[in-house]
């Protein structure tokens, strides 16, 4: 017998039939009874009742992994956008029929129990979402990686449409408690801020540094288990929560000053309040920076204490045993901290402490927006963290030496490639941070990648060019294919066999079917399915009807000018213009999907959903349109939404402007799932047409050299007006047709498109927007030729799970293997 096969049975070990657990758990863990038990306490103990299956193949997994001598990874990131828990722990254990038949008693079905869950409110977009992947992938894979964050009280917020504009209100989903974590009191950690670094001498006269008078809080640890698809190994992600030292102070209390008797303990808790808290002013930059360093320090202490306890104080090892992944900028400060705990803690020299350090870190980098490469001010960071200052300016100081003999007098290159940008206002680039402390600085597409290389970090490349590599990113097909479709699931089982479930590889064995009429057919009739199920989820979400003979046109993600909404919106306008002049010979019904949030503050992004919510109401609320276009904005986007929408979309939109999008995973769960995509070649979508073939993607716009040329030369109000199309549209919006009662409530987003300084090009690439998307609407007239692309598409996407990326990841980066039972 396969020892990585798991039957539902030996998960169990100890353990009552599930449907006797969830009775148990119910009557005594939460002490409802059956004849009063709500939706929500039968969810809970469903829940705990999986995770207790989870638990025995939890302890085994950390004892695998602490018998071997393998190298650990931990993977820090901000954000884990993992969805619900409880069907993705069904499905790993194989306990679907089991879960069934346990609420079978209570008249409910599992998919009504599963809407009890809250989405887990630790992350916004596709940043968390990659991490969830990954971690995923991780466990599937049976490697020894940790994932590091923060257990948020509330999520970035929940999302509500008020008169066409966004209003934010809080996600407070960890309000029911969060069935699936342990907390683990004993491993909390002490994280310092503020205070003085102070020299002093040791008893043998060795200089050394401290850092003291600090204000300290507490991070306690929250366990979450991370499954792996029936192989018995399940991972963990472990949260930290802040508290203070100490909660209550009885003598003010007892004073009458009952606000200060608790002043410390809402302070520290503010810590891991909120995610991304709005930095746009100085008390929210500084609680965002102390949100960085308290993941990061309460991590690497907790990964050093584990490393004493097994090895004992000889840290000379600790670089070539474990390994740090660093998810973005956001925790930089790993670099400084893990030196100061080595140096100020542990004893070691500066240059042994550099060479743990940099065997240890590694980042990756998501962004080619230079805005987005975090920078903190020195006053700001000197005054939260002055330890870490200190160390800062001594890499830096140690760096800037390396320039000299690399560049011999050359001030220009030292300017540039400071960590410290000097100035009136000197500022710590992160991002320069993490590529000096680390061994790998890797991107997450190939074009993303190159663009690194050939400009952001042009210098750093030629300095260190074996340091730079490319990982792809990648998506779990278990949840974004196998869960999420499950009737294109069995499709695919009962075709080519399961092995793609854990290999994607193995699904290009489906191309042949692609010629295959009866098969095209049954594809058919599974979308078919999968739109009338989105389109009932629209209806009870926005209350606009969709019609399942249209093309589902869908973009959803992160609002941000350079994902340009805008554009799509503009094509809207479009088809509603060409049906108010009666030009709809040939026009295919269609149906616009928008969704995604923007952040708070960030007023032209808000700006563009109220536009896309005005426009859809007038364009709703037109008859002559109702037979041909319906537009929607879908409110609270977000991992439960997407498992509902991924599988009913025909037509993908990934339309940023080429040379911004670092990678895109939406594009690739849309393709597992047989979308066809109308793109530029930006992020992924290159290596999405490479594998699907140019045939099978709608291609438009500048690509990302084109850019750069048409931004000395550009402009936006020749191309409005030589183009008709393109005049009426903006006509149309100038003419206040979307906004009556609100006059000049659009004039931002107007003269942004028709600014000759407009970085994102929306004007330059619109007409080749209209052509492609005319041939999108004269491709799906024929639906052999469309559902023929749509298995092409889904057949050509295994190198797209994100097993693949983090097989690579482990292989080029961590140099980790898997960690098997015997």
């Amino acid at each position: 017998m396969n020892p990585s096969v798991v039957t539902p049975e030996s998960t169990s070990a100890g353990l009552a039939p599930l449907e006797q657990e969830v009775r148990r758990h119910l009557n005594f863990t939460l002490g409802h009874h059956d004849q009063n038990a709500s939706r929500n306490y039968l969810y809970r103990a469903l829940a705990i009742a999986v995770r207790d299956r989870l638990v025995a193949q939890w302890s085994e997994t950390q004892a695998r992994v602490e018998a071997s001598d393998q190298r650990r990874v931990f993977y820090l990131s901000l954000e884990f956008l993992i969805g619900r828990s409880l069907t993705n722990a069904v499905e790993n254990l194989e306990l679907a029929d089991a879960a069934k038949a346990a609420l079978r008693d209570y008249g409910l079905t599992l998919e009504e129990i599963v809407e009890e869950e809250q989405d887990a409110g630790l992350g916004n977009g596709g940043l968390g979402r990659l991490a969830a992947c990954f971690l995923d992938s991780c466990a599937n894979l049976e490697l020894p990686v940790v994932g590091y964050g923060i257990r948020y009280e509330y999520g970035m917020f929940h999302q509500r449409i008020e008169s066409g504009r966004q209003v934010e209100e809080p996600d407070h989903w960890l309000r029911d408690g969060n069935p699936w974590e342990l907390e683990r009191p004993e491993h909390q950690r002490r994280v310092r801020f503020y205070g003085r670094s102070e020299l002093y001498y040791d008893a043998q006269g060795v200089h050394h540094s401290r850092w003291v008078d600090t204000q300290d809080v507490l991070a306690v640890p929250y366990d979450m288990p991370i499954p792996g698809y029936r192989n018995q190994t399940v991972n963990t992600l472990r949260l930290w929560k802040s508290c203070a030292t100490d909660a209550f102070d009885l003598e003010e209390f007892n004073a009458g000053g009952y606000a200060e008797a608790v002043a410390a303990k809402n302070l520290a808790e503010q810590i891991s309040m909120v995610l991304y808290p709005n930095d746009a002013s100085e008390n929210g930059k500084e609680l965002r920076l102390k949100q960085q360093y308290f993941l990061v320090s309460a991590s690497l202490q907790d990964v050093i204490a584990q490393w004493v306890l097994k090895n004992g104080k000889d840290l000379s090892r600790f670089g070539e045993q474990n390994c740090f992944q660093l998810n973005d900028t956001h925790p930089a400060c790993a670099v400084p901290e893990l030196m100061r705990l080595l140096m100020d803690e542990h004893g070691l020299s500066w240059d042994q402490a550099w060479q743990v350090t940099t065997r240890c870190m590694a980042y990756t980098n998501h962004t080619l927006l230079p805005e987005a490469l975090e920078r903190w001010s020195v006053s700001l960071f000197s005054r939260l963290l002055p330890r870490l200052t200190e160390i800062i300016y001594e890499i830096n100081r140690r760096f800037l030496l390396q320039i000299e003999e690399q560049w011999p007098g050359d001030e220009e290159k030292r300017q540039q490639m400071s960590i410290i940008e000097e100035g009136d206002h000197p500022h710590i680039r992160m991002a320069y941070l993490a590529i000096v402390g680390s061994f790998s600085v890797n991107g997450v597409a190939q074009l993303h990648t190159e663009l690194l290389k050939s400009g952001l970090f042009s210098n750093f490349n030629q300095l260190w060019p074996k340091k730079f590599n490319n990982k792809t990113n990648g998506v779990t097909q278990r949840r974004w294919l196998s869960h999420c479709n499950p009737g294109l699931r069995d499709l695919l089982t009962e075709t080519i066999g399961a092995q793609w479930e854990t290999d994607l590889g193995h699904i290009k064995a489906l191309l042949p079917f692609a010629d295959n009429p009866e098969f095209r057919e049954r594809w058919r009739q599974i979308k078919l399915a999968n739109k009338r199920r989105l389109a009932r989820y629209v209806e009870e979400e926005t209350g606009v009807v969709f019609p399942e003979e249209a093309v589902f046109d869908v973009q959803v993600k992160r609002i941000h000018e350079y994902k340009r909404q805008l554009l799509n919106v503009l094509h809207a306008v479009h088809l509603y213009d060409r049906i108010c002049r009666g030009l709809t010979e040939g026009m295919v019904p269609r149906c616009i999907l928008i969704g995604g949030k923007a952040a708070p503050g960030y007023h032209v992004a808000k700006l563009i959903v109220k536009l896309i919510n005005n426009v859809a109401h007038v364009i709703n609320s037109d008859p002559h349109a109702n037979d041909l276009l319906k537009v929607v904005f879908l409110p609270n986007y977000r991992v439960s939404a997407m498992e509902v929408i991924c599988p009913g979309t025909e037509l993908s939109e990934q339309i940023s402007t080429a040379g911004k999008e670092a990678s895109g995973t939406g594009n690739m769960k849309f393709m597992m799932n047989g979308a066809l995509t109308i793109g530029t070649l930006d992020g992924a979508n290159i290596e999405i047409r490479e594998k699907a073939g140019k045939d099978n993607f709608f291609l438009f716009g500048l690509d990302a050299q084109q850019v750069q040329q048409t931004r000395t030369s550009y402009d936006p109000n020749q191309i409005i007006t030589e183009d008709p199309d393109i005049r009426r549209v903006m006509e149309l919006l100038e003419s206040a047709r979307f906004n009556a009662n609100e006059p000049g409530v659009f004039d931002i987003l107007i003269g942004g498109l028709r600014n000759p300084a407009d970085q994102w090009l929306t004007i330059a690439d619109f007409r080749s927007f209209i052509d492609a998307q005319r041939r999108v609407n004269d491709t799906y007239k024929d639906q052999q030729v469309w559902n023929r692309m749509s298995i092409i598409n889904t057949a050509t996407s295994g190198y797209f799970s994100s097993d693949r990326t983090i097989g690579q990841y482990a292989s080029e980066i961590w140099n980790v293997r898997s960690v098997t039972r015997d």
